[in-house]
């Protein structure tokens, strides 16, 4: 080949250079709105590509996972070592309705209560619901000193833990199995199902700090709208306030009522 021929090889094709385009140009915000149980019904927003074609906006929100702290969900700085997981479930309008989903501890409440001198006891099982969600739940306790006690250390003995922990298990199978899901997410948040394991315990040893620390559902039912409807409520789509508006060919002048009503 001659040198200096040909000059079109290197170059690549003609034209080929396309103009960057924004990728949020095509995405839309939608409203996340959190079951009525809790205070905060608005925690916030999600992004998603806008419908184009056979590819549909709500379809692409749809089971996504949202985790959110307990404090902001319920206007509670006490609560910020919960946090919620909440799933979308349906989209209606602009909003994006969710549901329950899970519960877990922060890392540094977690690693608050482990100190030294005493037992950590720990217990988990599978259990269904009244409607049918089957969770697993753990739960966490540890042995506390006896008043007027001398003794530095307060561990349990083997067979103690062992009667605690089947005690913890058919609390927590007792308390979840007679109720469905919102009922149970109402019994998580203010700890009733800690405060009867350590009163039911006290008996074999004493505990303290026992908490739920975490939930995950395992398998949930069909998908029910009505269900839904009822966790959130009387929810209603926000469509703004009616305002009167003049008939046509009335001109409205600024002032006219206010100055009529002080003659």
């Amino acid at each position: 080949m001659a040198v200096g021929k040909n000059k079109r090889i290197s170059k690549g094709r003609k034209g080929s250079k396309k103009k960057a385009v924004d990728p949020f140009t095509k995405k839309q915000w939608y409203d996340i709105k959190a079951p009525l149980i809790f205070s905060q019904r608005n925690i916030g927003k999600t992004l998603v590509s806008r419908t184009q074609g056979t590819k549909i906006a709500s379809e692409g929100l749809k089971h996504r996972v949202f985790e959110v702290s307990l404090a902001d969900l319920n206007n509670d700085e006490d609560q910020a070592y919960r946090k919620i997981r909440l799933r979308a479930e349906d989209v209606q309008g602009m909003n994006v309705l969710t549901n329950f989903w899970g519960m877990d501890f922060t890392t540094d409440k977690l690693r608050s209560l482990v100190r030294k001198w005493q037992s950590l006891i720990e217990a988990h099982v599978d259990v269904k619901t009244t409607d049918n969600y089957m969770l697993r739940m753990f739960c966490i306790g540890f042995t506390k000193r006896r008043p007027n006690q001398v003794k530095r250390t307060c561990y349990a003995q083997a067979s103690q833990i062992r009667q605690i922990r089947r005690k913890m298990v058919e609390i927590m199978v007792n308390q979840a199995a007679s109720c469905d899901l919102k009922e149970l997410v109402q019994k998580f948040i203010p700890e009733v199902i800690g405060k009867e394991i350590e009163k039911s315990t006290a008996g074999i040893f004493p505990l303290q700090n026992v908490y739920v620390r975490k939930v995950k559902i395992l398998k949930a039912p069909k998908f029910d709208l009505g269900k839904l409807m009822e966790v959130h409520g009387d929810y209603k789509e926000d469509v703004g306030m009616k305002v009167d508006r003049p008939a046509d060919g009335d001109e409205v002048i600024p002032g006219a009522e206010e100055a009529a009503a002080a003659e």
